[in-house]
């Protein structure tokens, strides 16, 4: 018997309501109580109900998160007020000359400050009417901007319905930006595709959120802070307005500080001067705000900014050098990756000696060549990389680097792809290729083989002792004796080291597979979800998407992997040498995990635990685990030489624990 539709509507209404509920717990408040799946049927069900009574459809649907159909332009909209510019400062002194001219203005003030991290992002301008996200705006020029509602609407973190009483109507300022785990993902994935990489996260996010299909800018998983409240607002102070922000539903990043004074806003741009380095989004600099909203009004504004906010960046973390030598190299799936060698410079905290140039697009566009001195740039994690040429050093007879026709390693012709930017190696058996997936396979990440550096890998391919990683389980002991460098026991040290790799857990298998967009994150969600390689092998797509994190990219890649004859070949031979990793116990349900919901913070080093070890263990007990601490943070578990984040977790109350905590949870 079908439903009435007194009934429908209000289990539509029930449904938007639970959705909102767990969006506020998953995005802002880091306490999910229910599973993905639970989350992903109560969306589905809205779905299903809407497609069936499109009359039910409302502005605030959590639906209209998905995406829809593409658009044939953009509509522009007009700012008011406009979205200023800020003056930037480089140095301490240049914040002080601010704050000197601010006071040669009001000399009878002496204003108290607001600190926040610049985003490194895409400015957007938000109008909710009667609680409801109405339009969303990029910047433009400042006055005018393009109208991507529907973009902005796919963003999870972002509300589409205010909690509380909002007034009638509300405009609000941001930044949308693409995290720092969802870009290395994104160019993981473009590189595998041998599509273009992206150059920075921020590139990635312009061009996202003016794409015209709304779908493709959901699968980006974009995300957004805000910062301001433009118009609507009659309460106290930046502070005040960043509170009440946060208590609408907006996320507001929790690094801002309040600053009564000078001194104050410095010790916050020291505070995150190396911490930043920890977020999961980009930002280079501290934007200074003073707090009171009358002085505001009195300092005024010039033409293109307000005098009463500065905007303070870090210095970029470049360096210049000398390229040497331009090398190719070719990777596990025969894509062939330009890296230039250079003289050794100090970037970012390390010295680089090279740097990858991504791909002969990204080599030919900014014309490097050997002798050239270059601008080398390196972020966070970011694997350094070659900014531009200083074209005014270049050396005479420098000549551009020519693309081989034939693969380095083996002479076999190499080939681009249509629609594809990167060029491979057609051959499987290259050497190159088979050395590659052999040094994947027994990393620590994955079999954990000791014994087995590049240059004994490449000695074994030479002696023709192995042809494949799977061969490296059928290894004589008295044949590897007898190689040059090795001795009896060099040989007994690999085989016990072999020996101890066949059980390795279902995850590092995995991950050792290689299979295409499974990295170790992924790894590890497939093993707890399916629990043994012989369940995922027959999982199908659709049951491939259910799992948390897992779209339809991935999953196809996995299918594909499976049904591969020559992967299906590799995956009996390491059954036969006894390769099997223990079956893992179906994750349960995260609420019931003695850590559900809890954020938690790993700082310093621990004794008896690897980071990675660590961090997976929290996990399995249902934590969230954090790169920065916060006021949403529930505990810091601290080990030896803990610097800024440890001082940041006393200054909140957080509670800490020693590493004892981890071996006390360990099961």
């Amino acid at each position: 018997m079908s439903e009435s539709p007194a009934a429908l509507r209000r289990r539509a209404a029930e449904l938007r309501r639970l959705i909102r509920h767990h969006e506020e717990l998953y995005y802002r408040r880091a306490a999910p109580e229910i599973s993905d799946r639970d989350f992903d049927r109560l969306v589905e069900e809205l779905q299903r109900i809407e497609a069936e009574h499109p009359e039910l459809v409302t502005p605030d649907s959590p639906t209209l998160r998905v995406g829809g159909e593409p658009l044939a332009g953009f509509a522009q909209v007009a700012h008011e007020p406009p979205m200023l510019s800020l003056d930037n400062g480089y140095s301490l002194d240049d914040v002080r000359d601010w704050a000197g001219r601010l006071e040669r203005l009001l000399p009878e003030v002496r204003p108290a400050f607001v600190a926040e991290l610049k985003i490194d992002g895409v400015s957007i301008s938000l109008r909710y009417e009667d609680g409801v996200l109405a339009q969303g705006a990029t910047r433009g020029n400042g006055r005018v901007g393009d109208d991507v509602t529907a973009n902005l609407r796919t963003i999870r973190a972002l509300p589409l319905r205010l909690l509380g009483k909002p007034p009638a109507r509300l405009l609000v300022r941001g930044e949308v930006y693409l995290p720092r785990s969802a870009f290395a993902r994104l160019n993981r994935e473009r590189e595998e595709a041998g599509e273009a990489l992206f150059v920075n996260p921020r590139n990635a996010t312009a061009g996202a959120i003016r794409m015209l299909d709304s779908r493709a800018v959901a699968a980006r998983r974009l995300s957004v802070l805000t910062y301001a409240i433009a118009d609507g607002w009659n309460g106290g102070g930046q502070k005040a307005m960043l509170e009440q922000l946060a208590a609408w539903g907006f996320p507001v990043h929790e690094g801002w500080r309040y600053c009564p004074d000078l001194p104050a806003v410095e010790a916050c741009i020291a505070e995150w001067r190396d911490s930043r380095r920890d977020l999961d989004f980009d930002t280079d600099g501290v934007v200074i705000k003073v707090d009171d909203l009358a002085l505001r009004e009195r300092y005024g504004a010039t033409a293109r900014s307000p005098r009463w906010a500065m905007a303070f960046k870090y210095a970029p973390e470049q360096g210049e050098t000398i390229v040497r030598d331009i090398l190719v190299q070719v990777g596990r799936s025969g894509v062939l990756t330009p890296v230039a060698v250079l003289e050794p410079v100090f970037v970012g905290g390390t010295t680089v000696q090279r740097a990858t140039l991504h791909n002969y697009e990204d080599l030919a566009r900014k014309d490097v060549r050997v002798g050239d001195t270059v601008r080398v740039e390196r972020g966070g994690d970011v694997i350094p990389k070659v900014v531009e040429v200083v074209l005014e050093r270049r050396p005479p007879g420098a000549a551009p680097f020519e693309l081989p026709a034939t693969c380095p390693r083996c002479g076999a012709p190499v080939e681009r792809l249509v629609g594809q930017v990167a060029w491979r190696c057609v051959n499987p058996a290259c050497p190159a290729v088979v050395a590659e997936s052999i040094r994947h396979f027994v990393g620590r990440n994955a079999m954990d083989i000791e014994g087995l550096g590049d240059e004994r890998i490449e000695q074994l391919l030479a002696e023709g002792l192995i042809r494949d990683y799977t061969d490296l389980y059928q290894l004589d002991r008295d044949r590897l004796a007898t190689l040059k460098g090795w001795g009896g026991k060099s040989a007994d040290n690999l085989l016990a080291s072999l020996a101890g790799s066949r059980h390795r857990d279902l995850h590092q298998l995995l991950f050792a597979l290689g299979i295409r967009h499974v990295g170790e994150r992924t790894a590890r969600l497939l093993a707890r979800h399916f629990g043994s390689l012989e369940a995922l092998a027959a999982a199908s797509e659709e049951e491939l998407t259910a799992v948390e994190e897992i779209g339809p990219i991935v999953a196809a890649s996995i299918r594909t992997f499976f049904a591969d004859p020559r992967q299906q070949a590799r995956l009996a031979a390491l059954a036969a040498a006894g390769v099997r990793p223990p079956a893992v116990p179906v994750a349960p349900r995260p609420e019931r995990l003695p850590l559900a919901g809890k954020t938690v913070v790993l700082t310093g080093r621990l004794a008896h635990f690897s980071r990675e070890e660590a961090r997976d263990l929290l996990e399995r007990l249902g934590a969230r685990v954090a790169a920065s601490v916060s006021k949403r943070t529930d505990l810091v578990i601290a080990g030896e030489d803990a610097g800024s984040k440890l001082d940041r977790a006393r200054e909140l109350g957080i509670p800490i624990a020693g590493e004892d905590e981890l071996t006390r949870l360990s099961p």
